[in-house]
């Protein structure tokens, strides 16, 4: 009888003991899972990873993992990733030369700035990274090293498509944010921020209807040329706002041209494009006292418009400045 009690509460206590460790499996479950786009070093994501390729500036790049150590190269790619939620996997940034939108500036203010432009390969893998974001220019001998280096060490890149494709669109700009989006697992978030610009620029656009497009010349730097916009994102912000770049007819993504070309072609509005040392304030001043400007339709009216430059890179602020030029160009409207 003793040996029978025995058995029965050895049994009694097995199961117990089961049910307790399943209700901890359930619970540990349960709380893998995040509405946090930032969380994403998780064994889960890990493991539900597939790799995939990616053709950007010429070069085909496989991504086979989740970056937990990611570099961005410009201050607009920078933005990129932080509204998506990715500061927590980025121990570097350079070349930022605009501050960072307000709400980013605190996570911002916690990664280390590699260099004040671009930084030498050298500083660059002193980071360890197994990521790098940034527009084409950083992808050279000249700044941190070509696209096939980078490559060649292991490191994982993505260059922004809407920084070197000639005749960038806003669905260039779309498809960088959706392979960012893929790449950390944030495709949520990535499609949220697509769908949230696509619905402004609509309603923008609803405003303006159907008018004859202003004449806009775009002012990036001064000097015995002007330094101007072409066929860049910006000539697309500029379109999408209901103005026309004076420019966009040379099949380059920036150029140098005469201040007589812009005489000649007579701007109704002029976009400055602030970063840098130059204050706008001073490439206004230079712009109005050229004699050949004093008779240009712009500087007769006093119609500039001040954009930041990372505004007019391919990012999160693009919407905006849409909406900014907009109200600029068409102001009885808003």
């Amino acid at each position: 009888m003793i040996r029978k009690n025995l058995l029965i509460m050895l049994s009694i206590f097995l199961m117990s003991s089961l049910c307790f460790a399943g209700g901890q499996e359930e619970s540990s479950t349960n709380n893998s899972s995040s509405d946090n786009y930032g969380s994403i070093n998780n064994s889960e994501t890990e493991q539900t990873f597939i790799p995939f390729t990616v053709t950007t500036y010429e070069q085909e790049v496989t991504y086979d993992h989740v970056p937990k150590r990611a570099v961005s190269l410009n201050a607009h790619t920078t933005e990129i990733m932080l509204a998506m939620g990715l500061g927590d996997v980025m121990v570097g940034t350079s070349y930022n030369n605009a501050p960072v939108l307000p709400e980013y500036q605190e996570e911002f203010r916690k990664i280390p700035q590699l260099a004040d432009k671009y930084p030498s390969l050298e500083v660059f893998l002193n980071a360890d990274p197994d990521f790098v974001f940034g527009r084409s220019s950083a992808f050279n001998e000249k700044s941190v090293a070509s696209l096939e280096t980078i490559l060649d060490y292991g490191i994982m890149a993505y260059v922004c498509k809407g920084s070197y494709t000639v005749g960038t669109t806003m669905e260039d700009v779309y498809k960088d944010f959706q392979v960012i989006g893929r790449v950390f697992q944030v495709e949520e978030r990535a499609d949220e921020i697509v769908q949230g610009m696509k619905a402004r620029i609509d309603s923008i656009q609803k405003k303006i209807g159907k008018r004859e497009p202003l004449r806009v010349f775009v002012l990036d730097a001064t000097g015995d040329t002007a330094f101007t916009a072409c066929r860049s994102l910006q000539t697309s912000l500029i379109e999408a706002a209901g103005g026309e770049n004076i420019f966009d007819d040379i099949d380059k993504v920036w150029a140098s041209v005469s201040w007589e070309e812009v005489v000649e072609r007579n701007p109704e509005v002029i976009v400055i494009n602030e970063y840098g040392n130059t204050p706008a304030s001073e490439k206004i001043a230079f712009a109005k006292s050229l004699p050949a400007m004093i008779d240009v339709d712009a500087v007769k009216n006093d119609r500039f418009v001040i954009v930041e430059l990372p505004a007019v890179f391919p990012g999160i602020r693009n919407a905006d400045t849409v909406e900014q030029l907009a109200e600029a160009f068409y102001p009885e409207l808003f």
